[in-house]
This record gives structure tokens, C-alpha cells and sequence, in this order.
């Protein structure tokens, strides 16, 4: 139980924490502040399968990998504040001792981890005050996996505080920006490991996904992301918000800066049978002839899911997959629109589950004073409300308003008995083997349906403090968590001033309150240069396939012309 009236340990603790990363930076050796070297710019621009084989044949020495990456993450941190524990001095250590294994099949390569990763040592503080001066003992199965595969660990990254949100400011660290423009959010929950990575400042990064958090920060920052399904990947020793929810399972991931080292890592990590690490993990080894299958085969059946029902995408997001499904088109590829099961069913159900004790859990860890995330703080609130206040609400939103989208979310939004969460989690199984006979329908075990395409959301980056009114507006991607698919983010564009405009025939305000939320922040002009991106989609533990059809999609937006331009590394 924390003890009332706790402000001053509160704001001790926030001070503390950002004096330690400030002194941890001031006190790096003096060639973290020097210029990149030649040497170094060929180490950021390398291959990464070439960069881990000059590792492992001696051509380069893992340490210099680490510092041409740590000097760019300085930078990074400087511009964005993406960075929580900075772990460069202690990573150079793991290195000098032999505890990285540099023969592995990600020899040298460094790796960025969301802060709610344990590190031995370090505190894991997932944002919470309550959480500092409390170090880790040791390395949680995913470090030690990490570790044994050659990989890098060296900072962790920011976050929301209560993990839920597509924006990244708690109290302990402070706001991350996104580096394309710091008044927009970088996304959420992983939204460091998404500026970090859009900035050049990592190679590979580790996030966790509950409601869409890899897959926001790729869209809202410019960088790749893969949401694995459950299973593929381990998940012991990592600190959270909610633990013992279930109703959504929460799973770690991989982000990236390009599309060659997200598989790469992907399917290095698999191979090294991280179900020896994790007992949750299945033991389903890398399966390469579904991966080449989906590389050669000649015509590809793609479905388009052009909205969820609830918020329509906007005029960025749309040409974006527009642009996208043009491109496979041109390709031979066989291009369709879909109508799969209610999304907007699956939202309800979604956010049912994932708030079934009524907020209390995320809510029990905050000290007096400690700032909430803004979406989940409105959350919060109204779970509080008297039933009998909410049932007002709920009947002035269904019956006066005549919003039958928000009042269908509203209706049911209060903590649950045991008994009335399993009802939710058996309408959830329901409306899985719906959408499993949907895509089945498309052919013989769905091989008339290879994978789906969608908006990654229905607008780019919010601005800072957005998620107060747009928290609810996260269909396209919680979608896929409730179903438990695998999905990649691909950016495609980024935001256009002109061809991006709100068309004046667009009436925000007869959308549904949930659309309204979003639209309420889009606005091209400001947001011009953002990046946007596409989902790709395909069913259960298909990691493989995803990833191939990936590469599809981006070999056919290269042959029109329609490369996604990175941010430049500085100085690179």
C-alpha cells in the first residue's frame, strides 16, 4: 500500500533519476563527444548480416560498434529525450569481460530496450516514481538471450507511464519528442524506441505491443516494427503496469530502422530458440520454406481493409495505403477490398477486457501528485463515476446525441466480477473464430487470402497531450492484438501540406465521438513531413510470411519510385 501524501519522495525520486542519466552522459569517455570517424559512418551504414560477420571474423571490434551507435543516441537524446537508463559504460564492460558473446548470430549489433526491460543493476521504473532507487538484480531472459546472441544492450528507452497510450511522458523522465517535429508525439508505448530508431541512434530495438504500442511508434516516427503473436517471443523479465492482465496479452517485439535488419533480428532471435529462455515460448523453430514461398510466389492476394468502421482514415493515412495497394497492383499482385468480421465489435470487446479492473491496477502505483498519462487519466475518471451518474451519460450520448459508436464503448466501461470477465473473454474467442472462418472463406484453409492491408491508425503523430481526446481512436491495431495476428508496420510517404487537406465535404463534427477525438488534432499543414505508414496482416505465429510479404510490398513501392526517405543520421 503506497502511503498518502508522498509528493516530496515523489519529486526526489523524478530529480534523481533525470540527475543520474544527466551525470551518466557528462561522465562518458571523451570519444563519445568526438565527430563520428569514417570508420564509424561505414559501421552506421553497413549491412547489418556484414556488420555481424566483421564482428565475428575480428574485422571489427564490437566496442567500436557500440560507440559509433552511443554517439548518435547522445545525440538523440539531446533533440528528443528518448533515453531512460544509459548503460554505455557498463555495456563496453559486458563486452571487455566476454559476457557478449561476439561469435553469435547478432555479434556487436547494439540494441535498444523499452525501459520496462530488466537489466541487471538497473532500476525498471516503467515511468512510476514508486519504481526508482530499486534496482533489478539480474538480467531478465530476454538480456540474457541478447546477450548470448552477440546482441548489444546500451540505454533503454522512454514510455507512458501507464503503458497505455500512443504518447511517451511520465514525471520520472519527462516528454519524448518526435525527431520529424518535436510538437508531435513520437507514439506510445515504445515511443523511444520509435525516435531512437527514426533518429539512427540504435539498430535494433525491443518494445512490448498491447493495444498497438510497436506498431504506433513506427507509424508516428518513420521506422519498421513487427508485432509478433504470442508465443514467438519471451516475455519473462520485464516490469509492467497491469500485471496478471490477460484479457489482451501484452507481447515484446522488434523495431527497427529498415526492413533487412527487422528480419534479419527477427529471425536470428527465433533461432536461437528463445523457448530455452521463456517456458511460454512455443518451440517453433525459424520456418524458411514459408518464408521463401511468400519471396517467389508470383501473384500475391491482398486484402484491403480500408477503415474499421469507427474512425475513417485521414486524407494522409489513405493515400498512404492507396499508394501502397497501387504498387502491389502494378506488380501483377491481385489487389482487393475486404469487409472482415465488425472491427468496431472487436474494439468494445478489446477495451473491456484490457480495463476490466476498472483501471485500478495502473491507477494503484501512482504517488500523490504524480502526473497521468492524458488518455488514460479520462479513462480513469469515468470508470470512477457512480453507475448510476455513467448510465446518464451512456443515455444522453445513445438517445439525445444519437452516437451509437461512443455510447456502445460507454456502455459497459466499469470494473468487472471474475464472472463478468470471462463472459467477455468468451465473447472474445467468439469473435476470433469468426474472423478465422472469414479468411477461410477466401479459399481452401485461406490460401485465397495471402495478407490484409490497413492504416496503422486513422491519422499520423498526435501533438503533445492529443491522447486526452484521441485515446480511444486505436481500432486499426487493437483489432489485431484481440485477434492475436502478426502484423508489420511499413512507412510508405509522409505527410503532403496540399494533396493531405481535409476535404471541406469531411463534417468532423456528425462523425462519432470517438472520430471526433482523432480528427480534432489532424490538420496537414502542421503536420506536414510527418511520416505515415501501412499494417501489413496475416493471421497467427505467420512471423514469416508477414515479413516476406513485407518485402514484396517495398520492392513494388521502389519500382514506382516510391522509396520512404529516412531521417539522415547526423554527421553520417
Amino acid at each position: 500500500m503506497i502511503p498518502p501524501f508522498d509528493w516530496f519522495d515523489h519529486r526526489a525520486a523524478c530529480k534523481r533519476k533525470q540527475d543520474e542519466r544527466a551525470a551518466r552522459i557528462a561522465s562518458l569517455p571523451k570519444t563519445y563527444s568526438y565527430p563520428l570517424s569514417s570508420c564509424e559512418k561505414t559501421i552506421l551504414n553497413e549491412d547489418i548480416e556484414d556488420l555481424v560477420h566483421d564482428v565475428q571474423d575480428g574485422k571489427k571490434k564490437a566496442v567500436d560498434v557500440l560507440r559509433a551507435y552511443g554517439k548518435v543516441a547522445v545525440k538523440a537524446q539531446e533533440k528528443t529525450n528518448c533515453v531512460t537508463e544509459v548503460m554505455l559504460k557498463e555495456a563496453e564492460g559486458w563486452i571487455e569481460r566476454g559476457e557478449i558473446n561476439t561469435k553469435g548470430p547478432l555479434a556487436g549489433i547494439p540494441v535498444s530496450l523499452k525501459d520496462s526491460i530488466h537489466v541487471g543493476g538497473f532500476d525498471t521504473s516503467v515511468g512510476y516514481s514508486v519504481n526508482v532507487g530499486k534496482p533489478v538484480q539480474s538480467d531478465g531472459a530476454m538480456v540474457r538471450m541478447l546477450k548470448d546472441a552477440g546482441a548489444v544492450p546500451f540505454v533503454k528507452t522512454a514510455l507512458p507511464v501507464t503503458l497505455l497510450s500512443f504518447e511517451s511522458f511520465n514525471d520520472v523522465w519527462g516528454r519524448c519528442l518526435n525527431p520529424h517535429n518535436p510538437k508531435y508525439s513520437p507514439g506510445g508505448s515504445s515511443g523511444g524506441e520509435g525516435a531512437l530508431l527514426a533518429f539512427g541512434g540504435s539498430r535494433i530495438g525491443i518494445g512490448s505491443d498491447v493495444a498497438g504500442s510497436v506498431r504506433a511508434p513506427a507509424h508516428y516516427s518513420g521506422c519498421y516494427s513487427l508485432r509478433c503473436s504470442t508465443g514467438r517471443w519471451p516475455k519473462l523479465g520485464v516490469n509492467t503496469s497491469m500485471p496478471g492482465q490477460e484479457g489482451i496479452a501484452s507481447v515484446f517485439s522488434p523495431m527497427t530502422r529498415t526492413l533487412m535488419d527487422l528480419t534479419y533480428f527477427t529471425r536470428s532471435i527465433i533461432q536461437m530458440q528463445p523457448w530455452t529462455y521463456d517456458q511460454s515460448v512455443h518451440p517453433l523453430t525459424w520456418r524458411s520454406e514459408i518464408e521463401t514461398t511468400y519471396q517467389d510466389k508470383k501473384i500475391l492476394k491482398v486484402g484491403i481493409m480500408r477503415t474499421d468502421t469507427v474512425v475513417p482514415p485521414a486524407p494522409a493515412c489513405a493515400r498512404a495505403l492507396e499508394t501502397a495497394a497501387s504498387a502491389l497492383r502494378a506488380q501483377g499482385h491481385h489487389v482487393f477490398d475486404v469487409s472482415p468480421p465488425d472491427p468496431y465489435e472487436a474494439l468494445v470487446i478489446a477495451s473491456n477486457l484490457l480495463n476490466a479492473d476498472g483501471t485500478r491496477t495502473f491507477r494503484s502505483y501512482f504517488r500523490t501528485g504524480e502526473t497521468d498519462d492524458a488518455g488514460a487519466r479520462e479513462f480513469g475518471r469515468y470508470m470512477r463515476l457512480p453507475r448510476v451518474v455513467k448510465w446518464v451519460y451512456w443515455a444522453y450520448v445513445k438517445y439525445l446525441q444519437r452516437d451509437e459508436v461512443w455510447a456502445g464503448l460507454l456502455e459497459h466501461w466499469h470494473e468487472k466480477s471474475a464472472g463478468e470477465n470471462w463472459r467477455w473473454v468468451s465473447k472474445r474467442e467468439v469473435y476470433k473464430a469468426r474472423w478465422h472462418e472469414w479468411w477461410n472463406g477466401f479459399g481452401e484453409k485461406g490460401e485465397g487470402l495471402d495478407v490484409i492491408l490497413t492504416p496503422p491508425n486513422a491519422t499520423p503523430a498526435v501533438p503533445h497531450g492529443g491522447m486526452k481526446s484521441a485515446a480511444a481512436a486505436c481500432g486499426y491495431t487493437f483489432l489485431f492484438n484481440l485477434l492475436d495476428y502478426t502484423c508489420g508496420i511499413l512507412p510508405v510517404t509522409h505527410v503532403d501540406a496540399v494533396k493531405d487537406v481535409l476535404p471541406r465535404s469531411v463534417d468532423v463534427r456528425r462523425m462519432n465521438g470517438v472520430a471526433r477525438g482523432a480528427y480534432q488534432h489532424y490538420d496537414a499543414v502542421k503536420m506536414a513531413g510527418l511520416p505515415v505508414a501501412v499494417q501489413v496482416v496475416g493471421r497467427r505465429l505467420e512471423e514469416e510470411k508477414v515479413l516476406a510479404c513485407m518485402q514484396r510490398l517495398e520492392d513494388a513501392l521502389e519500382a514506382k519510385g516510391e522509396r520512404y526517405e529516412l531521417l539522415e543520421v547526423p554527421g553520417a
